[in-house]
């Protein structure tokens, strides 16, 4: 009884008074502050800030059909199972058994009693229960290990969600784009066409040259060229956000719109705590948490291991009277193995646990500077884009002004056609690039959502300070639509 109050005296011990070999701080001094992941911070659901309701319906399909967040979840779900595997080993294992045998000896068997049965029975029920007393505390660092790994499995999840998010709009705002530009180049198509039918008619007239008729016949053919291009272009833009929303594309079509699509303001001086919010940083930062309990664990193995399995039961030739006090065995004690010598096994073991933390946070740091750079990175965009719609939009304006002026002095014979080509071809260029510009300032906005980890709570956003009137292409018009007091038509 003496001993049975030791053990269960070590026992209530190392339950309430177990050690961690893990490292509780940093040993070197530097320019840190404490970590505060706030990546479980709602995102919402950003993309709204552009207005349109068909974006809305397919960033809401990714969360219900698209393969490879399922993919995440279920990489979610397997870290969460091993750390309920891990945590299974803070507790006692309780196990029963039993058996029901009859068994024969041999009549020569080495030193059998003479009054030995040949033939006896050998019953038993036992139970058992196995308990490690973890006083080193390396089931404790197993659990915190697994905790920040199925942490950061989280974390991960939300990044891929927000990664599929951030594709799908990048695609659709390019397939938005493609639509303007069809319809620009469809109109130029349009008046094309008809400036070649007017060139045509005036050379057979002899009133123009075959110059004339050429030059009118190459940027229509030009433009049709484009067209197709375009049409491509589009095709592999539905495509992707077909495959992103969990769609066949062979099934997937998204009807043409021309309207210029607008996003929300982001604030320029959105505070730098949001970056907390980034998951690809929490899910670093929970891994150099995980290396760091890993040290524990490898620290642990330098210690001897000490358990407890006490077992407990009954056990007799028969199965009458199985369960009686004369029948009852049990066994009870602590115990303990210990590595003497592994040539250095243990050592390199720790040592890679070390290395590992200093990989861990390199990477942390490097994620971190890395989210900084992409915020200014879009910061830069979004402010410099803004300027350069300012420029497009007198280079819009200037072109159309020159196309009809050299129309005008083209009906009244004063220039030749040639200038009224190079007019429409500068007038089409510049459109094009206002729409170019156009969506890469929307692919700005969705560059600067990803690299704050999402919208931004608690900050209300005005209408863009980049109205559709200063960028160029919010409101195109084919760049050989002459202005109504000149007319295009030479008959």
């Amino acid at each position: 009884m003496r001993k049975l109050k030791i053990i269960t005296a070590a026992v209530a011990t190392s339950l309430f008074y177990g050690c961690s070999l893990a490292p509780v701080a940093y040993k070197e001094p530097g320019p840190w502050q404490t970590s505060r992941p706030s990546d479980r911070l709602p995102r919402g659901d950003w993309w709204i800030s552009a207005h349109d309701t068909e974006l809305s319906r397919l960033e809401l399909q990714i969360d219900k059909a698209n393969p490879d967040l399922a993919a995440a979840v279920a990489r979610y779900d397997e870290a969460t199972a091993f750390l309920s595997q891990t945590r299974a080993g803070l507790f006692p294992q309780l196990g029963v058994g039993g058996a029901l045998t009859n068994n024969r000896q041999s009549d020569n068997r080495p030193l059998r009693g003479s009054g030995e049965p040949s033939v006896y029975g050998a019953n038993s029920l036992t139970f058992e229960l196995d308990y490690d007393f973890d006083l080193w505390g390396r089931v404790h660092n197993e659990v915190a290990a697994n905790k920040d790994l199925a942490q950061a499995g989280a974390a991960e999840m939300e990044s891929v969600r927000l990664s599929l998010h951030i594709k799908l709009a990048d695609a659709y705002f390019s397939l938005r784009g493609d639509d303007e530009k069809l319809k620009l180049l469809r109109d130029s198509e349009a008046a094309y066409a008809h400036a070649l039918k007017v060139t045509t008619t005036l050379f057979h007239g002899g009133v123009a040259p075959a110059e004339d008729m050429t030059r009118a016949g190459t940027n229509l053919y030009t433009v049709r060229a484009q067209i197709d291009e375009i049409e491509a272009q589009r095709a592999l833009s539905e495509h992707a956000i077909a495959s992103l929303a969990g769609i066949s594309a062979s099934s997937f079509a998204i009807p043409p719109d021309a309207n210029p699509v607008n996003f929300d303001a982001i604030p320029l001086d959105v505070p730098s705590a949001l970056l907390q919010r980034r998951p690809d940083i929490a899910a670093a930062e929970r891994r150099v948490a995980a290396a760091n309990a890993s040290i524990g664990i490898a620290r642990a193995a330098f210690f001897p291991d000490i358990s407890l399995s006490p077992m407990m039961g009954f056990q007799s030739d028969s199965t009458a009277n199985l369960l009686s006090a004369s029948n009852l065995i049990w066994a009870i004690g602590p115990q303990l193995s210990a590595t003497l010598f592994d040539a250095g096994l243990h050592r390199a073991e720790l040592a890679a646990a070390r290395a590992k933390l200093n990989e861990s946070a390199a990477n942390y740091r490097s994620t971190v500077l890395r989210g900084f750079q992409e915020v200014e990175d879009n910061l830069a965009l979004l402010s410099h884009l803004r300027d350069e719609a300012q420029a497009e939009d007198l280079a819009v304006q200037n072109a159309q002004r020159t196309l009809k002026f050299s129309f005008n002095q083209y009906q009244a014979g004063a220039v030749s056609y040639l200038d009224v080509f190079e007019a429409q071809t500068a007038a089409l260029q510049v459109s094009q690039s206002a729409i170019d510009l156009r969506v890469r300032y929307l692919h700005a906005c969705v560059g600067l959502v990803g690299a704050l980890g999402g919208g931004w709570p608690g900050i209300k956003a005005d209408q863009t300070d980049l109205p559709a009137a200063q960028i160029p292409g919010a409101k195109t018009r084919s760049p050989v639509e002459a202005p109504t007091d000149a007319g295009l038509a030479l008959s």
